[in-house]
C-alpha cells in the first residue's frame, strides 16, 4: 500500500472516531491531509470505499481468531486476554460500532460479511463452552440450547458494550474498558462447576480478596 493511501486511512479513522462516520466528508478528510479532494479521490473514489477498507482491516484479526479457535490452549486467563484484545480493537475503530446499525443498513458489502460471520461468533462461544465442560470447569446444560443462548447473549454484549458516552471520555476509557472486559468474562461464572470456580479464583485472586 502506498504511503499516501495509508495516510488517508489513518486520518479518516481519526476523524470518523472523533466525529462519527456520518458527519465526516471527503472534503474534511482532504483538508486534514492538506490535499485536494480530487487527489484523495484518485486513491478512494468515495467515502464508502474508505469505510469498507477500515472495516475489513478491523475484522481481519477477528476472522482469523474464529478460524483458529480449535488450536488455542484454553484457560480463564486466555479467555480474558482474548476479550480485552477484541474490545481494544473495537475502541480503535469505535466509529463502526457506535454507528453499526446505520452502517449495516447502508453498506451491502459490510452487511453481507457481518451476517456471515455472526453465526460463527456464536458457534465459537459454544465451542469454548464445550471445551470448558470437557475440562470439568463448566456444568452440563440444564436445558436444551442453554449454552447457545448464553453464547448469543455474549455476542450481543460484545457488539453493544461500546454504545456509551464513556468511550469518548479519554480519562476514563481505560477504566471503563477494564470493567466491560470483566463484565463479559463473568457472564460465564454462574455456569462454572466447583472445580471451575476454584480455577477461576486462582486465575484472578485479587477479585476474591
Amino acid at each position: 500500500m502506498s504511503t499516501t493511501k495509508q495516510k488517508i486511512l489513518d486520518v479518516s479513522k481519526e476523524l470518523f472516531n472523533e466525529h462519527g462516520y456520518g458527519q465526516v466528508t471527503i472534503r474534511m478528510i482532504a483538508l486534514k491531509l492538506d490535499m485536494s479532494s480530487g487527489n484523495l479521490n484518485y486513491h478512494f473514489k468515495k467515502r464508502e470505499e474508505i469505510l469498507e477498507y477500515l472495516y475489513f482491516e478491523m475484522v481481519f484479526d477477528f476472522d482469523q481468531r474464529i478460524e483458529t479457535l480449535s488450536e488455542i490452549e484454553i484457560s480463564f486467563t486466555q479467555i480474558r486476554n482474548d476479550i480485552q484484545d477484541s474490545m481494544e480493537r473495537m475502541l480503535n475503530y469505535k466509529f463502526i460500532w457506535t454507528d453499526l446499525f446505520n452502517i449495516l443498513q447502508s453498506n451491502d458489502k459490510i452487511r453481507a460479511h457481518f451476517n456471515k460471520v455472526n453465526p460463527k461468533r456464536i458457534s465459537g462461544n459454544v465451542f469454548l463452552f464445550d471445551q470448558l465442560q470437557k475440562m470439568q470447569f463448566m456444568r452440563i446444560a440444564n436445558f436444551q440450547n442453554e449454552y447457545e443462548m448464553l453464547a448469543e447473549r455474549m455476542v450481543n454484549f460484545g457488539d453493544t458494550w461500546i454504545y456509551t458516552s464513556e468511550v469518548y471520555k479519554r480519562s476514563s476509557s481505560k477504566k471503563y474498558l477494564e470493567s466491560q472486559v470483566n463484565a463479559m468474562l463473568t457472564m460465564i461464572y454462574p455456569y462454572l462447576t466447583k472445580k471451575g470456580i476454584q480455577e477461576f479464583e486462582k486465575s484472578f485472586p485479587k477479585w476474591f480478596n
